[in-house]
């Protein structure tokens, strides 16, 4: 099997447990939605949840996994399994150390994090005490998932995928346990919300753990700080913080700014990336995971042209699979929200308000994905220092792009900024790479950009029509009516996008019933 068969393969395997994870956390979302809507109670839990979930993705898809799979991969590839498991040791038995002091100072420290990253909630008052509390409570979740963020790394050098992908359900299926069968009960109900965010780290990590033992990995601990690897990945995990993560940085941004905004911004502008996260995480993310391991072993073998093939072959897909669905999001964001979330306190304007996010968060989706892929490129040739460099270009943008666009487009602005500043990333790494290997394919690449661009316009074009003019307009259907339109839409959207990514000659379109069909037999 050559490394594209791997990567397909390891993408559907990853794909399709990260599809089962994002409905359930559409299940999670609008049972929150339904619940606390966008007010004060909703706004203090999104701002507490902020962090734990930005270490998630900090650590489990972004610095961690990047630094430690190259330098693993290196051992297993050029030494010897049992002194790269005794890497393994000792980076576990050092991150078990730091993690635990960095959880103790988080939870000590949360008053002065929430002013930092909320300071519209104030210094005091119900809403800042409420957030405190939450920002506690949830705090070791960072410790469980920087656990997982090693295993995971581990498990996917030595080719396995299922277990961390499928790690995420468990976090979901106990949020939603947690919402309708604690928090009804409670005071404060997104209390019970938040310990069943730490049920479900603990379950994550847990799961991990018989499969390791069965590759053979000993969790005794092996302290030695002056292991050459240590050292190795520390120095590329520092500047892959903020280089391998700038999206949920921004976001970070952009939720300090969204405090300053009326009542509810903060909450319109997690809906709205709840339902970008989906084509994001079920695709970009799945593929980008599967292609590490692969484009670290191809540098540490010193195989450039694989490696560039390889690469080719990610990239092509991600968009293939990317485009369509951003172009699917932009026609059809106000009946999506509208069928997933408007119930209880989550009303009719709150679904205008959450639209108008989403719109300019889903023009940056096919940027938001490529980034995946070109940072897991820099990553497996150990080089993070341009990524880095590129990352605090790109924050400095998405500021002042902010700054300048949340005056008359509000909430919206803050979307598109982020939009903006990751499409201009995106073409910083682009120029960069191409610069570094010589050239990245660049001619196929864009050729199949293009008949995927062509064919989701055609795509966009028809299913506007069938949804807002030619059965009248969706919005005015009831739920289940709703429903079944938009399944109807979504459906001859494929079908169109399929016939015309065939009738343009698309290679990726046979890829593509490769991965599905893998797959459908991992499942």
């Amino acid at each position: 099997m050559n490394e594209n068969e791997l990567v397909t393969r390891a993408a559907g395997v990853v794909g399709i447990f990260t599809f089962l994870s994002r409905i359930l956390g559409l299940v999670r979302d609008i049972l929150i939605a339904n619940f606390f809507g966008s007010g004060m109670s909703a706004d203090a839990f999104f701002v507490a949840f902020r962090i734990p979930n930005l270490l998630r993705r900090l650590f489990a898809e972004g610095s961690f996994s990047v630094s430690f799979i190259p330098v693993f991969t290196e051992y297993l590839q050029n030494k010897s399994k049992k002194e790269a498991f005794l890497l393994a040791r000792v980076v576990l038995t050092f991150f078990v150390l730091v993690v635990t002091v960095i959880t103790i100072l988080g939870i000590i420290l949360s008053p002065l994090i929430v002013r930092v990253i909320a300071p519209g909630f104030g210094g005091m008052g119900e809403k800042y005490a409420l957030t405190v509390l939450l920002t506690r409570i949830m705090f070791p979740y960072i410790f469980l998932v920087s656990m997982l963020a090693l295993f995971m790394g581990i498990l996917n050098s030595l080719k396995h995928f299922a277990a961390p992908a499928i790690a995420p359900i468990f976090l979901n299926l106990s949020m939603i346990t947690a919402l309708l069968f604690i928090t009804p009960y409670m005071r404060a109900p997104t209390i019970g919300l938040a310990l069943g965010v730490i049920v479900g780290g603990v379950i994550q990590m847990a799961l991990q753990i018989p499969f390791l033992m069965s590759k053979g990995l000993s969790f005794a601990p092996k302290w030695n700080l002056g292991h050459p690897a240590l050292k190795k990945i520390g120095i590329l995990m520092l500047p892959t913080i903020f280089g391998s993560a700038i999206y949920q940085i921004n976001q970070l941004v952009g939720t300090l700014l969204a405090s300053l905004l009326r009542e509810g911004s903060i909450s319109y502008l997690y809906y709205a990336d709840r339902l970008v996260q989906f084509p994001l995480g079920v695709f970009a993310i799945a593929i980008s995971t599967a292609v590490l391991p692969s484009l670290s072993r191809e540098a540490a073998n010193g195989d450039i042209i694989r490696l560039k093939q390889t690469l080719s072959h990610a990239l092509r897909l991600t968009m293939f699979i990317t485009i369509p669905a951003m172009v699917g999001l932009i026609v059809l964001r106000q009946p999506i929200i509208k069928l997933l979330f408007e119930r209880g306190a989550f009303d009719s304007f709150t679904t205008i308000m959450t639209a108008q996010a989403l719109l300019y968060y889903s023009l940056g989706l096919w940027a938001f994905a490529g980034l995946r892929v070109f940072v897991s490129a820099f990553y497996s040739l150990q080089d993070t220092k341009t990524p880095v460099k590129v990352a605090v270009v790109a924050m400095i943008i998405n500021i002042v792009f902010s700054l300048a666009l949340m005056g008359p487009l509000k909430h919206g602005g803050l979307a598109l900024a982020l939009s903006l500043a990751s499409t201009l990333q995106l073409f910083m790494l682009i120029f960069l790479l191409r610069k570094r290997l010589e050239g990245i394919d660049g001619r196929v690449v864009m050729s199949s950009m293009v008949r995927s661009v062509i064919s989701s316009i055609v795509m966009g074009i028809c299913i506007y029509f069938l949804a807002f003019k030619i059965f009248g307009s969706i919005l005015a259907q009831k739920t289940f009516n709703l429903a079944l339109g938009i399944l109807i839409i979504v459906c001859a959207g494929l079908v169109i996008y399929f016939i015309s990514t065939h009738v343009l000659g698309s290679k990726e379109l046979s890829s593509l019933k490769e991965l599905l069909k893998l797959s459908k037999k991992k499942s």
